[in-house]
């Protein structure tokens, strides 16, 4: 399968029209349709139907559109470093993934600095579950992420951020508890809760509670806190999460945020994959991280 065949398959999915991505490929209507049925030779299978409105993707054309994505995102990545190394300086594109949390305006102010010092280095950061930043990590589509503990890094390098991200309950404006100044293992127990669905937290909690997990009333589970802040409003359950992912939105007058007594901190930790070789770029981002860790 060739990058020029799958370059052609994307053309054409993102214009939803043969003719439209011949255009814009500049090449034939003819040549284009031909070189769409050999891909579909080649993988025995149909990736399009052919609509009045359009084209419409196959399960096995979804399927394609996704890895030919990641496919196409890595090769561009692996060409810009060795265009960066070919000129010499230090220019280049880093590819960053990161959850909520607060530690997040750590990484600002490291590429605010970089990109004003180096003003060819470019940057990505793509936002996501702890899940799909690792996902994207292990294939290679992101040089570094930033990830909660507690998780496996076994796999990783790491370098832990500044601040610790204290846990805690955010409840609605409304509810009995919001004026306490804490919130106790037994407070938790008695609670109807939205918790993350990361084993390693819901494990946490419960063994901060002193008690088995399916003592705990879990009502639903999130990945991203966004998801559930009308759940919370509206009395479904309280969210267990840490203050860094709430505090920045502007919602004191709908929740209080209410810290966990004996308080439980875990870090923010930056990662890169073992077996990855460093670009000069990728070097002094990490050395700035570095820096800022020792001041």
């Amino acid at each position: 399968m060739e990058l020029r065949s799958l370059r052609y398959f994307l053309t054409v999915v993102e214009s939803s029209s043969i003719s439209k991505a011949a255009k814009v490929l500049n090449i034939t209507q003819p040549t284009l349709s031909r070189q769409l049925k050999d891909l579909e030779v080649e993988l025995g299978t149909k990736l399009f139907n052919r609509d009045p409105k359009g084209i419409i993707l196959t399960d096995e054309g979804l399927f394609l559109k996704n890895r030919a994505e990641e496919i196409l995102s890595l090769t561009n990545k692996t060409q810009q470093e060795f265009d960066s190394k070919k000129q010499q300086v230090l220019a280049g594109h880093i590819t960053i993934g990161c959850v909520e949390a607060d530690n997040s305006d750590t990484l600002a102010m490291i590429l605010e600095e970089l990109t004003q010092d180096y003003p060819r280095i470019t940057f990505t950061i793509v936002s996501g579950t702890s899940d799909d930043i690792t996902e994207k990590l292990d294939k290679g589509l992101l040089d570094v992420a930033i990830l909660l503990e507690p998780i496996s890094v076994d796999k990783y390098e790491k370098l832990a951020l500044p601040r610790t991200e204290r846990w805690g309950l955010l409840v609605p404006k409304n509810s009995t508890i919001a004026d306490n100044k804490c919130i106790t293992p037994q407070m938790i127990i008695e609670s109807k809760l939205l918790i993350s669905g990361r084993e390693e937290i819901q494990n946490m909690i419960a063994h901060w509670c002193g008690c088995n997990l399916d003592e705990l009333k879990i009502v639903g589970t999130y990945n991203l806190i966004f998801n559930i802040f009308a759940l919370v409003e509206n009395n479904v359950g309280n969210a267990i999460t840490i203050e860094g992912a709430t505090s920045n939105r502007n919602m004191a007058h709908r929740f209080s945020f209410i810290p966990l007594n004996p308080e439980v901190n875990t870090n923010c930790v930056l990662v890169w994959k073992k077996s990855k070789i460093l670009t000069p770029v990728l070097e002094e981002f990490l050395r700035r991280f570095k820096e800022m860790k020792n001041i």
